[in-house]
């Protein structure tokens, strides 16, 4: 006889992935862009300012960050930890920007310097390298119908929910998950479970709750199955590709192209969509065919692509380096928002799969947080929740010397 899902009793994420970090908290929005150039030009605008004061204002300091804070270096990165205050133009060489991960899908540029940003997180950066992936709790809205999980190849930032790391160190070294799950899910499935497999089905299953983000584990090896693929998919499309080497595509036909160009001066920031012609305005510029899922798409309450072209065109203050952008439309802008297009439409195609693995999972034998906790999974042990010693490295601490971890 098959037991009956409670759906109370589906095990929390956070109880599945112990450790979790708030995601970096930058504290100032000029040092994150569309684009990298315009952070070189931020930099070297913030050290040419006439004088202490005028650098200041340029900065905007805050309670954890002024020109004079004495930080370390973020883990990874070869950046000076001289004080700002003390910095002349042309001695003191931009960090290279990096590339990130703000809100649901949008992948933006970000100054990785550690005396720029309020709450950066090294524990975060420390196992941040090409074999980690990161879950993002979204917040749950009212009728919208984003998903609670953002997937990231590259570092999150900005006003998000709490990022989970798969792996608890770098090199894809010690999944963090609760110590005994990846076996008891293997007992009870009959089969090996690795922790690529168990990320990959809690990125397609996580889902909001009133208890917060649960994740409906199943002892069907069928219905696990499922959840595995469409969450490799999910995976997939979430990070652009990222580690596939495939960049994601729509077929030849429906591929969204260029059909009018885009503004060459200025920068446009009205937005429309054409549903019978299936084709996105933007300025006097349009692209189709866009499938209505994408246009469609939503994430915190707000159209995914009318939130990425306010990012980038919505109005700013004169005189602030944030002001320092591009004055017309930069060709890599179109490329990633024809890839954003893509990923949207893509992610709306697995709808009628995401809602049949829902059906699946809800007849199918469950494995619960009783029945977790009765096998001594759950509760994790207090450690798992803390970040992991990492002593393979030095880091630079402020002023050049050198931090102990």
């Amino acid at each position: 006889m098959t037991a009956k899902r409670d759906e109370g009793d589906a095990p929390l994420l956070s109880d599945l992935m112990p450790w979790s970090v708030p995601a970096p908290r930058l504290g100032r929005a000029w040092i994150m862009a569309p684009d990298a150039a315009s952070l070189r030009a931020r930099w070297d605008a913030l050290l040419r300012a006439d004088g202490l004061a005028d650098r200041e204002r340029l900065f905007r300091p805050s309670r954890a960050r002024t020109l004079h804070t004495a930080v370390g270096q973020l883990p990874g990165r070869a950046t000076t930890t001289g004080r700002l205050a003390r910095l002349v133009a042309g001695d003191a060489p931009c960090a290279e920007p990096m590339r990130v991960r703000h809100g649901t899908y949008d992948q933006l540029w970000l100054l990785p310097d550690h005396r720029l940003i309020d709450a950066a997180r090294p524990e975060l950066w420390r196992v941040a390298d090409a074999a980690q992936l990161f879950a993002v709790e979204q917040p749950r809205v009212p009728q919208d119908t984003g998903p609670a999980l953002a997937l990231s190849a590259v570092l999150p930032v900005g006003r998000q929910g709490r990022v989970r790391p798969l792996y608890r160190r770098p090199n894809g070294t010690e999944p963090n998950l609760a110590p005994g799950l990846l076996g008891h899910l293997g007992d009870r499935l009959g089969h090996p479970v690795t922790a690529e497999d168990a990320f990959a089905y809690l990125a397609a299953t996580a889902r909001h709750e009133s208890a917060g983000i649960t994740v409906p584990l199943t002892a069907d090896p069928e219905v696990w199955a499922r959840g595995v693929a469409l969450g490799r998919e999910l995976i997939r499309l979430h990070t652009r590709g990222a580690g596939s080497g495939e960049r994601p595509r729509l077929p030849g036909g429906r591929r969204p192209y260029v059909r009018a160009a885009l503004p060459a001066r200025g920068l446009p920031t009205e937005i429309a969509y054409d549903p019978e012609e299936e084709a996105l305005d933007i300025g006097g510029g349009r692209i189709s065919p866009v499938p209505v899922a994408a246009w469609d798409a939503h994430a915190g309450g707000v159209r995914v692509l009318e939130a990425w072209l306010e990012r980038r065109t919505g109005a700013v203050e004169p005189g602030t380096l944030e002001a320092l952008r591009p004055a017309a439309w930069p060709q890599e802008w179109t490329t990633d928002l024809l890839e954003l297009i893509t990923v949207l439409a893509l992610l709306g195609e697995l709808s009628p799969e995401q809602a049949g693995l829902t059906t699946a999972l809800a007849a199918s034998p469950p494995v619960g947080a009783t029945e977790l906790t009765a096998a001594g999974v759950l509760p994790a042990p207090a450690a798992t929740r803390r970040p992991a010693s990492v002593l393979d490295h030095q880091e630079e601490g402020p002023d050049g010397q050198f931090a102990l971890l």
